[in-house]
């Protein structure tokens, strides 16, 4: 090993000293943990996060290597620190679409606004001209006749593509009072405080895409590997 690649080489070593004591330190402070919400661990599995994600980073720099750990990202909700047994509970949703058939989004509305009995028999109010080409206009005419859930059913028919979605349960120590978060409806989305969530996102179908890749590849390698070792005069047929 030359001169300079030893100062790499030992960066890598400490990382990997560093992430020994890390998990020594999380495992010491699970087998002594307090409660389902010890601090101690939460610190420790903190400190390991980071240790595993500074060992993964230089390994890679230095000797072009990864490792198998999954280290959280700054996305992932921490430990859930609510109540046990809460008396309420928030629903939050996001839903995001992409606006790709502009005409068929205008129509429905225009549709939806003609049919709207306060629109018709106004003297001051043109039906036909409700929406117009107003994209804005059509997206309150559409929102304001239908629930979220329908539109996330039919979105194809109002030209709309889905996008990533998440529902987040969050915990509440008593039920809101009416009103009372109408003025500010999303400042209390304390992380902490959510029970359970769910995401949906074309992104985790790509993995999955990929993943099949690799093992088909891999499958098309062992058929190969099949054939070689076969016995010339029996070859075997592999169906696709």
């Amino acid at each position: 090993m030359s001169d300079a690649a030893q100062p790499a080489a030992a960066e890598v070593r400490a990382a990997a000293e560093a992430l020994k004591a890390a998990i020594d330190r999380h495992l010491a402070a699970v087998e002594e943990r307090s409660g389902d919400n010890d601090p101690q661990v939460t610190d420790a599995f903190e400190a390991l996060a980071a240790a595993a994600e500074a060992y993964d980073e230089v390994l890679y720099d230095v000797h072009d290597e990864v490792t198998p750990f999954e280290i959280p990202g700054s996305d992932q909700l921490p430990a859930y620190a609510g109540p046990d047994e809460p008396r309420g509970l928030s629903v939050l949703i996001r839903r995001d679409y992409a606006v790709v058939d502009t005409h068929r989004l205008l129509a429905q509305a225009q549709r939806i606004a003609e049919l709207d009995p306060d629109a018709a028999e106004s003297d001051s109010a043109d039906a036909a001209g409700v929406v117009g080409s107003n994209l804005t206009a059509a997206v309150g005419v559409l929102f304001g006749e239908y629930e979220p859930d329908e539109i996330a059913a039919r979105h194809l028919e109002f030209g709309l593509a889905e996008g990533d979605s998440t529902v987040w349960v969050v915990a509440e120590e008593e039920p809101s009072d009416p009103g009372e978060w109408l003025s500010a409806p999303f400042d209390q989305a304390d992380p902490e405080q959510v029970i359970c969530r769910f995401d949906v996102s074309a992104a985790f179908d790509e993995e999955l895409e990929l993943d099949e890749e690799d093992l088909d590849e891999e499958d098309e390698d062992e058929d190969e590997m099949d054939l070689l070792d076969g016995d010339d005069d029996e070859l075997e047929t592999i169906d696709r």
